[in-house]
Order: C-alpha cells, then structure tokens, then sequence
C-alpha cells in the first residue's frame, strides 16, 4: 500500500456563521485567504505550536493581532476547497 498524503487536522461539522474560537492565545501570523483552507487564521501560540482554522465564511482578527484563549476568532463556512460547512482544525 502506497499513502498518497497525509491528511493532518480534523474537520469539524457545524452550521454556517457558528462563531470559532481561539484554542489558546498567541499572535495572528495569517489572516486571509489561504489556497486549499479559504478563509482562513493561523495563530502562533509559542514553543512552536501553532493552529489553523479553515473554511470560514468571515474573519474576526487580522495578521500581528493578539488573541486570547476562547476568543472568536472567525465565523464556520465553506470557503476554499470544502463541501459543506465545518472547520479545519
């Protein structure tokens, strides 16, 4: 057997507008439009951790912000390559 790709996160089922909250605070690094993702956040939380969250419909920070544990971050959608609204974590 041959692995193509691994596929690292987990997606989420919600409906669409449902708030996203930060995992735990850090900065902003990426806000935007990221191929693949759509709308999307990635936040630094330090020691080399960082998290994404994909598909959103909207945005809530913007790049150098710095975010707190449980903040909305974004709003669930469908954006880049998803068929159905969830997030990519």
């Amino acid at each position: 057997m041959v692995l193509l790709f691994f596929y690292s996160g987990i997606d989420i089922g919600v409906d669409y507008g449902t708030p996203v909250h930060a995992a735990d605070s850090g900065v902003v690094v990426d806000a935007g439009w990221i191929s693949g993702y759509g709308y999307a956040v990635i936040i630094d939380h330090g020691n080399g951790l960082s998290t994404l969250y994909g598909h959103n419909e909207s945005l809530a920070v913007s790049a150098g912000q710095s975010v707190s544990q449980g903040q909305v971050i974004a709003y669930a959608g469908s954006t880049g390559n998803s068929t159905g609204p969830h997030v990519h974590f």
